[in-house]
């Protein structure tokens, strides 16, 4: 049961009431392209204080603890940009219940340097505990959800997580490599289909209840 994600599958019917929750902000094709800082990158440059990085066909190949060695050079201007607590990996695979004692997450943070968030509810459902986090240590200045930046490949998590939690979200499209599944196909058909319509990502600015 640790697998499966109970939270991405209710809050996805969030979308029938309000679909553009799952439209980024920004998009960029592969992580390398990532503009830094993140600000760059958003019409009203906003101050981000703090980023959030998905792992999975984000930054890493998925079911890997390491960088993807083309990506590393662009990991590290992030790390200088947003240094020590500033920077925060969120997976729904390391740090969570389906990490027993959190071995892969304690293996991916020496890997990489950056800490990995430990949290009970899987995305896009964790954005309370990821604001706990970065408000429960003063160096990272982040008192508001629009301080902070999303970075992921998934639409239904790391995108809808960023906007429910009135974050900016910045989508990984491509991913690391090309994720042929149906429900990754469905992702990018809706948002594709909504933002053909107009619909644009919601504004950042608040907790979403």
């Amino acid at each position: 049961m640790a697998n499966l994600n109970i939270s991405g599958t209710l809050n996805v019917l969030r979308l029938f009431a309000n679909p553009t929750l799952c439209l980024p902000h920004y998009t960029v094709s592969t992580f390398d392209k990532l503009p830094v800082p993140l600000s760059k990158a958003l019409p009203s440059r906003p101050d981000i204080r703090a980023v959030v990085l998905d792992k999975d066909n984000c930054f890493a190949t998925p079911h890997s603890n390491i960088v993807n060695p083309p990506y590393q050079a662009k990991f590290e201007e992030l790390k200088s940009a947003y240094p020590g607590s500033q920077l925060l990996i969120v997976s729904n695979t390391a740090g969570t219940g389906a990490d027993p004692g959190f071995q892969q997450a304690d293996l991916l943070e020496r890997n990489t340097g950056i800490k990995v968030l430990h949290h009970a509810t899987k995305k896009p459902g964790c954005h309370g505990e990821i604001m706990d986090y970065f408000r429960g240590l003063p160096g990272t200045k982040v008192t508001m959800p629009e301080q902070v930046a999303i970075v992921g490949d998934r639409l239904f998590t790391d995108v809808m997580m960023a906007n429910m939690m009135g974050a900016h979200a910045i989508w990984v499209r491509d991913g690391v490599v090309k994720d042929s599944t149906t429900f990754a196909r469905f992702e990018k058909s809706l948002a594709s289909f909504l933002q053909i319509r107009g619909f644009e990502a919601p504004m950042p600015k608040s907790d979403f209840e």
